[in-house]
């Protein structure tokens, strides 16, 4: 019998937890598969191990593994895989399969231009976009973050879109929220690369918060959340591992 095993990256934030378990979930009530678990790589349970015994006592004989994550960076070439390693020894009869992250696709970048709108604030010529990613020692996230942001700058009518990372990359979110603001731009618009909240999401705030004594005019934008688009692409990639 098919079983899935979504994977998510799990937060110490019972916010961003309960905001990727509801996404999911509406992913799952979508998908056509008798056995559906979810668990976290970390900070949250049930862990990798706890989820595939949940589909094997429940009389899984194949098991799709669907990585929760915009972009293959090291937990989807390494973390997950070594959880994986270690689990299968348990379980020599079961075969698995291993699906893939979102990946950069186009369709994502009109949730950022909802995103963008729903601030009910207009993207003006002297208006300067920050994308925020999360950032990862594998060069792949610069090339991809990099591509989103072209995607993204040909889509606005006006403004100039900047890439930053909130860790391992640079330039870093920090770095360019001050060389933005010393720019001098009309309107700053913070716009995260971030599938759910969590701690990043929060850490972007906080920063802002700090800065909006003395300008005003940053504006921060929600993360991609349980967009329709985004559970449509998580959904897609469901029958890819399973195929």
């Amino acid at each position: 019998m098919q079983g899935i095993l979504y994977i998510s990256h799990g937060s110490r934030m019972a916010e961003a937890t309960a905001e990727a378990v509801t996404c999911i979930t509406g992913v799952k009530e979508q998908v056509d598969v008798p056995l559906q678990e979810i668990c976290f790589l970390e900070l949250a349970e049930p862990d990798v191990e706890q989820g595939i015994e949940k589909l094997v006592n429940q009389g899984a004989s194949k098991i799709a593994v669907v990585p929760v994550l915009l972009l293959s960076a090291g937990h989807y070439y390494k973390d997950i895989p070594e959880q994986l390693t270690q689990t299968r020894k348990k379980y020599p009869s079961i075969t698995f399969t291993y699906g893939q992250p979102l990946g950069v696709q186009d369709r994502f970048i009109h949730v950022l231009l909802e995103r963008i709108a729903e601030t009910n604030t207009s993207v003006d010529q002297g208006s300067k976009i920050l994308l925020v990613g999360r950032g990862s020692r594998n060069p792949q996230t610069k090339t991809d973050m990099e591509t989103v942001r072209t995607k993204l700058q040909k889509n606005l009518s006006g403004g100039r879109v900047d890439c930053c990372f909130l860790a391992a990359c640079n330039p870093s979110f920090e770095h360019q929220l001050d060389a933005s603001l010393k720019e001098g731009c009309s309107k700053l618009f913070i716009v995260p690369y971030l599938w759910f909240t969590g701690v990043l999401m929060h850490s972007i705030q906080q920063k802002v918060q700090e800065q909006a004594k003395i300008d005003t005019n940053i504006i921060v934008c929600r993360q991609l959340g349980d967009h329709p688009i985004m559970k449509r692409a998580l959904e897609q990639r469901v029958y890819e591992a399973v195929r």
